[in-house]
């Protein structure tokens, strides 16, 4: 593989995480004080398995992007590339929204949007490479079971602000 596709892997990987970084930044030693004290249901992950999971995820969303722009290139997949950078910017304000602000019930609302976001992007991916589809599919699942997690969250503490 020469130099351009391995220098396009790293950009579009370390975009990706971009949304971690941004996302970690209202997660951290209080937000998990914070995060122990609210009632979660049983069901619930221990929380040392998100960060494993979110890297996990973030590494094959960039793949997934790597994969359409080497395909299409910038210009020939504006829309599913739109799409990509949307849900990341999604995926960066839910953590703002639930860790953030402590809003159970925007967050859920917002990770609906994400949802969304996240299956438009998926079929625009896959209509250019499927493989590309089939990357955001864990990240797809992932976020079906944490707006079910965060719907269970705002439910068990209903007046958590």
């Amino acid at each position: 593989m020469s130099l351009k596709p391995m220098v396009g892997l790293v950009l579009w990987v370390a975009l990706s995480f971009c949304a971690d970084l941004i996302g970690s930044r209202f997660t951290g030693p209080a937000v998990a004080t914070w995060y122990g004290s609210v009632s979660r249901p049983a069901w619930a992950p221990p929380n040392f398995l998100f960060g494993p999971v979110w890297s996990a995820l973030y590494l094959m969303m960039g793949i997934a992007a790597w994969l359409v722009w080497r395909k299409a290139g910038m210009s020939g997949a504006p829309g599913a590339m739109l799409l990509f950078g949307l849900q990341l910017i999604a995926n960066a304000a839910w953590s703002a929204i639930f860790f953030g602000l402590h809003r159970f019930d925007l967050a859920f609302v917002e990770i609906l949007v994400l949802w969304v976001l996240i299956l438009a992007t998926m079929v625009a991916f896959w209509r250019l490479d499927a493989r590309a589809g089939l990357l955001l599919l864990p990240y797809a699942l992932w976020v079906s079971y944490a707006g079910a997690l965060n719907l269970a969250i705002w439910r068990l503490n209903p007046g958590a602000l």
